[in-house]
């Protein structure tokens, strides 16, 4: 029975290793400007955890207030995104919507040339 939970959770850790470095997710990470891109790159390192999961709340509920001013849509998927590190519901909905990135919109996940 041990054995069994220790398999697992070792392939749960490799499911979320493998999500986590999703090449499509990468690509448009990528594509965001410099100063989200360093942002994101750091909250997605497996060090900040509990970092990662409050600034994808905060991205979430400020995405639900989008229609206010300061707020902007943007932030929803952006926090989804965040949360799907941690959460495994979340990752196979991730999987499936950059699936349908790749087969919709492939100009999306076109590595964009480094400005000077």
């Amino acid at each position: 029975m041990r054995g069994q939970r220790r398999r697992s959770a070792g392939a749960d850790l490799q499911s979320h290793v493998a999500s986590a470095r999703d090449p499509r997710l990468e690509r448009l990470i990528d594509s965001l400007p410099q100063h989200f891109r360093s942002t994101i790159r750091i909250l997605r390192q497996r060090s900040s955890p509990w970092l990662r999961m409050t600034a994808g709340v905060l991205l979430v509920c400020g995405g639900l207030l989008g229609f206010l001013p300061i707020m902007g849509f943007w932030m929803l998927p952006l926090g989804l995104v965040l949360l799907a590190d941690d959460v495994s519901a979340l990752r196979s909905a991730r999987s499936r919507i950059l699936d349908w990135i790749e087969h919709r919109r492939p100009h999306w996940l076109v590595r964009q040339p480094e400005a000077s």
